[in-house]
């Protein structure tokens, strides 16, 4: 009786020493999602389920991230070893997601189809789209797509995504309402789109808080009426087609990029605008010297008006050289009320003129930024290529005070020293310590008379 009464003990003791399979599901689920932060690591986090009957079910309820790539290379190589190797990839990553059907939530999926032969996966891609948008939990679906491919009707009507980053190279088209009231951020790339699809998609995102499209076509008039829609960015930067022509009007959005090459750009009711990047130039060409585009400089001279009233502004170099080249004409920028100005430029004679008449409507600047940009100038040489126009644009004179001025930070440094009034100026400079010309202009910054002792002059290396 006793032997027996000892094994019982010491079943009983090894029972009570597995205090992990004692913690709440709370904690233990929380500890599964740190092993699945990779998407490699998912599969882990199934495993767990074989240490105990306590396990078996408990990966259900971790948010995995997945993903499938098919990459380029995967159509060289022998015919029929070839076919094996897909063909066994295709089998097992869709017997897998028969499982994965079973969480809970898939914080993330992600398609990656970067073969040239793009028309061997189709019913595939079919198949993952409706895995995300019906069969599972997803609230991040991304789908990158090397080729045409027809966005299916069904998944227009799904409530379950956050986030959705889709790139087809085909027209996205909608026969009916789209219902995405869940969805939160929105990522359109190298698409189709017309007004009347953007008026669907927008109108079917009810929550949407921030819409980025890059390399769109056919979009003439973004009417943005969502009122949690607070960010938006045009990015045309890495296309060679520049034929954007766009007209804005988006009263709620706080936050605005524009980047790339486009033709048109307007806004016309960003009352709510806080933040603006315009960093973008138009595709213009000038046929003749001393040939001002008019239809550019209106477009330019309405976009300042327009972001007058931001707090924070950036300005790309194609924007300053237009600056310069409306200085010219005798045009200055409005007012404004930004107190945060950052200017990206080659800090060169012919582009202080920009600079200069941007800085004297900024009465309100508190901090500055330049960043010594480095592009070529050709629109502003094109323009500026007679003895006069230069000798006015080197002998150009500057006289402003700023009242609010308190930082200054220079991101390339290779600009002269003027005497200011600031709180604390940065120089970000890609020198050594030991150059010369560092050394020099550190001591001539050092030297101006200061007033206030709090005033400090900071020096970092790149």
């Amino acid at each position: 009786m006793a032997k027996k009464s000892k094994k019982r003990e010491a079943k009983k003791s090894e029972k009570t020493e597995d205090r992990l399979s004692d913690l709440p599901d709370s904690i233990l689920i929380h500890i599964l999602s740190m092993l699945c932060e990779d998407t490699e690591d998912s599969k882990e986090v199934v495993r767990t389920s074989v240490v105990s009957k306590r396990w078996q079910f408990l990966w259900m309820s971790v948010p995995v991230s997945l993903e499938i790539e098919i990459p380029d290379d995967c159509c060289f190589g022998p015919p029929g070893k070839w076919e094996r190797h897909v063909l066994d990839y295709l089998n097992s990553t869709n017997r897998e997601l028969h499982y994965w059907r079973s969480c809970h939530k898939i914080r993330k999926f992600s398609v990656n189809c970067d073969s040239s032969d793009t028309e061997r996966f189709v019913k595939d891609v079919h198949l993952w789209v409706y895995f995300a948008s019906k069969l599972a939990n997803v609230e991040h679906f991304r789908l990158r797509y090397e080729g045409a491919y027809e966005f299916p009707q069904f998944a227009f009507k799904n409530t379950s995504w956050r986030k959705l980053d889709i790139q087809l190279g085909e027209t996205l088209n909608p026969s009916a309402n789209v219902n995405w009231s869940g969805m939160v951020s929105l990522s359109l790339r190298y698409m189709y789109l017309t007004d009347g699809v953007m008026e669907k998609v927008l109108s079917g995102c009810p929550n949407l808080e921030c819409l980025k499209l890059y390399h769109f076509v056919d979009v003439h008039r973004l009417e943005i009426s969502n009122v949690k829609l607070r960010k938006l960015i045009i990015d045309n930067s890495e296309t060679d087609q520049c034929d954007l022509s766009l007209e804005i009007l988006a009263p709620y959005i706080q936050n605005l990029k524009i980047l790339g090459s486009c033709r048109e750009i307007y806004l016309r009711n960003v009352a709510s605008l806080v933040n603006a990047v315009l960093n973008f130039e138009f595709d213009c060409y000038i046929e003749e010297e001393d040939t001002l585009p008019r239809m550019e400089c209106t477009c330019l001279k309405e976009l300042f008006h327009s972001v007058a009233h931001v707090e924070k502004l950036e300005l790309g170099p194609w924007c300053i050289q237009y600056l310069s080249i409306l200085e010219l004409e005798g045009w200055q920028p409005p007012p404004s009320s930004w107190k945060f100005l950052q200017l990206s430029t080659t800090l060169r004679q012919l582009d202080f003129p920009g600079i200069c008449s941007f800085l004297q409507s900024s009465s309100d600047l508190e901090t500055l930024v330049v960043d010594g940009y480095r592009e070529s100038r050709a629109l502003l040489l094109r323009y500026t290529n007679t003895d006069e126009q230069i000798r006015r644009f080197e002998t150009h004179d500057f006289n402003c005070s700023f009242l609010h001025l308190k930082t200054i930070k220079i991101l390339e440094f290779s600009v002269s020293v003027m005497p200011v009034v600031l709180e604390k100026f940065i120089i970000a400079a890609k020198y050594k310590k030991s150059d010369l010309y560092y050394v020099k202009r550190a001591q001539e910054l050092l030297s101006i008379p200061r007033s206030s002792p709090q005033a400090s002059v900071i020096f970092s290396y790149r």
